[in-house]
């Protein structure tokens, strides 16, 4: 069984849902062509049964009935029109048959018979199958008759039997059968080739669906689309849905992976020149032996820090970014945080760096879901372009209100022009351009703020300055699982 269940698993799904079909329709088949054989033959015996009836109510038989009772013996006329065809016999209570003289033939005594003689209070005849004394098979209708014993004069009982031979009826059931069987094995051949041909039809899509699939992983080509219509529903579509958009999704991930490589090499090139160079300064004058002047060298090696300092920001920020586009948050899950606190220990941060700064803050309870340190770090970024472009001395109005957090500085501004452009990576305002940074701080935190639901929004402000929006989802009050 085993075995046989392992080959039909190994089977194509075309052969199997062929092999399913087929074994359905065999299944109706065989059932419906069963009961059909049972009525014929319920209703070919019920015609004879009415025959049996008939031939009883002959004339004259009922009292030669009486008579084969009587002296288990009977005359008649040669000339007698009664048919020689049917059986006719006389079941006594002691087991003893009377065949008349007129019947076709002897038939065999069964059980039904002698429960017939046995019941004295049945009146109703009972019809069964039974064979004549030269192999017929007949059908036999037994009657019970009550009489005298002419021996002790008490009444008994005795079964009189009609019996019609049962050759033309059992032929045409075999006739019924051998047309039954060919038309059930004509229809499940037919149910196996029309499974066979829906299969194939039905299974087309999942066909395309795996060649699109084997030639991704063959030549990972992710622009190929399997075609799919707009009103189809079934499963087959969905499932075609499903992969163009995975398709497409790997696609737009792999390009942004290119693009961040791409822009990555391009950030990194600069200050590992600058680097590479300052290097090769202080290593040539090692070699040749002339040393360089002490307030060169000391700059040297402030630049060499400083591009250093660089690029272990620039690095630190590409990782977050990546970790940001892949959806991970850093490995960890979304938690509420109470967001007033978070915005408080990034204007800690934001203080140290820009001492000469105002830094005013109105702050009111909100606590959102995020993850922590991915939240304080966009905060951290947001108030760094605020110190970076603020003038010397100058203020930075910091307002949290029911979910939305703006920072406002008082520096030169965005232009209207770049406002688009400004949380794309790596893009840096060209007056900006000579201060240090890696043009990724405003992109990663778009990308915090859009995985912990909100939105932000950079502008220009009344009269002077940046405005920068966070709005985030929450309330002012933490959850119960969070208390």
């Amino acid at each position: 069984m085993k075995k046989l269940l392992s080959r039909y698993r190994s089977l194509p799904i075309r052969a199997r849902l062929s092999m399913l079909v087929a074994a359905a329709v065999a299944f109706a088949v065989a059932a419906v062509s069963v009961t059909c054989w049972f009525i014929v033959q319920g209703k070919l015996y019920e015609q004879i049964d009415n025959e049996l009836k008939k031939s009883m109510a002959m004339r004259g038989l009922d009292q030669q009935a009486m008579d084969a009772i009587a002296y288990c013996t009977q005359t008649v006329d040669e000339d007698d029109p009664r048919p020689r065809s049917i059986y006719f016999q006389v079941v006594l209570k002691d087991g003893k048959a009377c065949v008349l003289d007129f019947s076709a033939g002897a038939i065999k005594v069964t059980q039904t018979d002698k429960d017939v003689v046995n019941d004295t209070k049945r009146t109703e005849a009972i019809y069964h199958n039974s064979v004549a004394s030269d192999g017929t098979d007949v059908r036999v209708m037994s009657k019970p008759v009550s009489y005298y014993d002419p021996q002790t004069g008490e009444p008994a009982n005795a079964a009189f039997l009609t019996a019609l031979p049962l050759n033309g009826t059992q032929a045409t059931l075999n006739d019924l059968a051998l047309i039954l069987l060919l038309v059930s094995g004509i229809g499940v051949v037919g149910a196996g080739a029309a499974g066979l041909a829906v299969a194939r039809a039905g299974l087309r899509p999942v066909d395309k669906l795996t060649e699109a699939v084997e030639h991704v992983a063959r030549t990972e080509d992710l622009s190929i689309r399997i075609p799919v219509e707009e009103e189809s529903e079934d499963e087959v579509a969905r499932l075609s849905r499903s992969f163009n958009s995975m398709t497409s999704a790997l696609a737009n991930s792999r390009e942004l992976q290119q693009q961040l490589i791409a822009d990555a090499g391009h950030e990194l090139r600069t200050p590992l020149t600058s680097l590479r160079t300052n290097i090769e300064l202080l290593t040539r004058s090692e070699e040749t032996g002339r040393p360089i002047p002490a307030e060169d060298r000391k700059a040297l090696l402030a630049s060499v820090k400083a591009q250093m300092t660089e690029l272990a920001a620039l690095i630190g920020d590409l990782q977050e970014l990546s970790r940001s586009e892949s959806g991970q948050q850093g490995g960890r899950d979304l938690q509420v945080v109470d967001f007033q606190e978070t915005v408080e220990a990034a204007l800690r941060r934001a203080r140290l760096r820009g001492p000469e700064l105002t830094i005013t803050a109105n702050l009111q309870p909100w606590y959102v879901r995020s993850e922590p340190s991915a939240l304080e770090r966009a905060i951290v970024n947001i108030l760094d372009n605020a110190v970076k472009f603020s003038p010397e001395g100058g203020t930075i109005e910091v307002s949290l209100d029911t979910g939305v957090l703006t920072v406002r500085d008082h520096g030169p501004g965005i232009p209207v022009d770049e406002l688009p452009h400004v949380f794309d990576r790596f893009w840096r305002s060209p007056s900006a351009r000579a201060l240090p940074g890696s043009g990724l701080g405003l992109s990663i935190v778009a990308r915090t703020v859009e995985q912990a639901g909100g939105e932000v929004s950079l502008s220009r402000a009344e009269g002077d300055g940046t405005l920068a929006t966070v709005r985030l989802p929450g309330a002012a009050t933490p959850p119960p699982e969070a208390v």
